[in-house]
């Protein structure tokens, strides 16, 4: 994982639309990064639901969502679709940015270790420096957590 108050690696990657997408477009408001497993699943499902019914408070507070998993663009669309999503999911089929970012790690699922994506949130503020660091989050409780934290 990537420490506080280091500057957040700029990345390009593309959206549901795919569309290229960078962070250093956001500069200038604050972003919340989190990365997620799998779209369309349980626990995926809930945190991009959570997030998407407090868009307009993150918008509000000056503040962008953007989220981050190594699903296909094709995906994303589906999730964006069937969730109403109002924000950025970008796909990382290569995992370039997930590691990047340290959260591609070992991973205990019922005795077996695989690697996968560890879902993290990075709060990252106007000028692209790395104000918090959330590792393992709970998916059902972290959009309002990140909201407070703002």
């Amino acid at each position: 994982m990537l420490s506080t108050g280091t500057k957040a690696p700029d990345f390009t990657l593309p959206d549901q639309n795919g569309e290229l997408r960078s962070l250093s477009e956001f500069i200038g408001k604050k972003v919340v990064l989190y990365f997620y497993p799998k779209d369309n699943t349980p626990g995926c499902s809930k945190q991009a639901a959570g997030f998407a019914a407090l868009a307009h408070e993150y918008a509000s507070k000056g503040a962008v969502i953007v989220g981050v998993s190594r699903d296909g663009v094709a995906s994303h669309k589906k999730f964006e679709q069937n969730y109403s999503l109002p924000f950025t999911l970008l796909s990382d089929t290569s995992l370039d940015v997930i590691k990047k970012y340290g959260v591609w790690q070992e991973k205990k699922n019922y005795g077996k270790v695989t690697m996968g994506v560890v879902r993290s949130t990075y709060i990252i503020d106007e000028r692209g420096v790395i104000e918090k660091v959330f590792e393992n989050v709970k998916a059902a409780e972290n959009p309002a957590k990140m909201l407070c934290e703002l």
